[in-house]
């Protein structure tokens, strides 16, 4: 009697899932970054783009623009505090 299901898909079925995610994480949370958040969202998105590319993602273009919204998230912070005089910044 078996209790758990045969796992689905060996080895090189997985993998590719992995790093594409990570490329479509960093876009999604470099977006975001740039509303809310950007001092942390920024760094995640940057590094989350980092090892979807150093891992071989097939959504290479995704990846680097989550690498690019990342960036811009820390720059938009910079130029806001510089604006402002303050460590955060507000509408």
């Amino acid at each position: 009697m078996q209790l758990t299901a045969p796992a689905a898909g060996h080895g090189s079925e997985s993998r590719p899932r992995d790093p594409d995610g990570m490329a479509v994480a960093s876009f999604i949370l470099g977006l975001l970054g740039l509303l809310v958040l950007n001092l942390f969202l920024g760094p995640i998105a940057i590094a989350l783009a980092a090892v979807a590319l150093w891992r071989g993602t097939s959504r290479r273009g995704r990846a680097w623009l989550g690498l690019t919204l990342g960036v811009a998230d820390l720059v938009v912070l910079l130029v806001s505090m510089d604006l402002s005089h303050t460590v955060s910044w507000s509408l």
